[in-house]
């Protein structure tokens, strides 16, 4: 049973928001699953993750999380945040998809597993529609 959910997911969101891989990998089991569900991406392992982490990276270097809400029980955390940033370089997690250099921001949520302390499996869940649109790539974009 994790000791403090709440500060894991603190320490771990900060992680993120530094943008420094090891230090997000220091949060993470060995064997991590990493999924990001909103554009069908699964990352097995701290090799694939990390080539995932070094992307976004690249392609959104502003990107931030704002950690709203966070509750859990035994192993498993839930987080609700606020993703924003700004898409500044083409991503090749979306083939095809050019740059905008426009911002976004979009709300989601984490479901987080947890072993020894440590994340053995994340899965990300945000609006992937808003998101585009407010980039332009999607008809409907808001004012």
């Amino acid at each position: 049973m994790a000791t403090n959910i709440k500060k894991i997911a603190n320490d771990c969101m900060s992680a993120w928001n530094s943008h420094e891989v090891n230090k997000i990998l220091s949060f993470y089991t060995d064997d991590c699953m990493f999924e990001d569900v909103a554009v069908g991406l699964v990352n097995h392992g701290k090799k694939e993750f990390t080539d995932f982490l070094n992307t976004s990276f690249i392609n959104n270097p502003d990107i931030n999380w704002e950690l709203k809400t966070v509750f859990g029980t035994n192993d498993w955390i839930g987080v609700e945040y606020v993703m924003s940033g700004t898409h500044s370089h083409a991503t090749r997690s979306l083939p095809g998809v050019r740059a905008t250099g426009k911002a976004f921001s979009v709300r989601g949520a984490l479901i987080l597993q947890l072993r020894k302390d440590k994340v053995s499996r994340e899965s990300a869940y945000y609006n992937i529609a808003t998101m585009q649109q407010q980039l332009g790539l999607m008809p409907g974009q808001p004012k």
